[in-house]
């Protein structure tokens, strides 16, 4: 497996980005040309306004559930270690960090952690700018 950077930690679903969505596309787009052409622009027109449906609804269902879930499961991980390295709460200003700031600090290494939510709070660090700080990148492998 490679290692994990910055200028790599973007995934991609190869079955989903790049079978799924270019089909559909392929088919959204063949339905709008049929529509366009042929004699039977109702059933054509009908057809592409279903592919666009079922565009939207497969992207947002799939976004929706793996993110939210994810996201959960990003701020019990920084709780956790917050609590491990120091012994107190993150909840206690977990406020004060937005949601952007605390999915960038999942990639700090446990000897950056702390500094680096220091200086978020302190600053309002941007979550491009926290991973931007991190010297030494812990990737995250298995999210969606």
């Amino acid at each position: 497996m490679k290692i994990q950077t910055y200028s790599n930690h973007i995934r991609f679903y190869t079955p989903h980005h790049f079978i799924y969505y270019p089909v559909l596309m392929l088919f959204l787009g063949a339905s709008i040309y049929f529509a366009i052409t042929t004699n039977d622009t109702l059933i054509w027109s009908f057809i592409s306004v279903t592919f666009i449906f079922l565009f939207c609804l497969a992207y947002m269902l799939r976004q929706h559930y793996a993110l939210i879930l994810q996201n959960r499961i990003v701020r019990l991980e920084l709780r956790y270690r917050y609590f491990t390295l120091t012994g107190k709460r993150l909840e206690e200003f977990e406020y004060k960090l937005t949601d952007d700031q605390i999915f960038a600090l999942r990639f700090a290494p446990d000897n950056e952690l702390i500094q680096l939510i220091e200086d978020a709070v302190k600053n309002n660090l941007t979550g491009n700018a926290i991973k931007k700080a991190i010297l030494h990148w812990r990737g995250d492998y298995n999210r969606v």
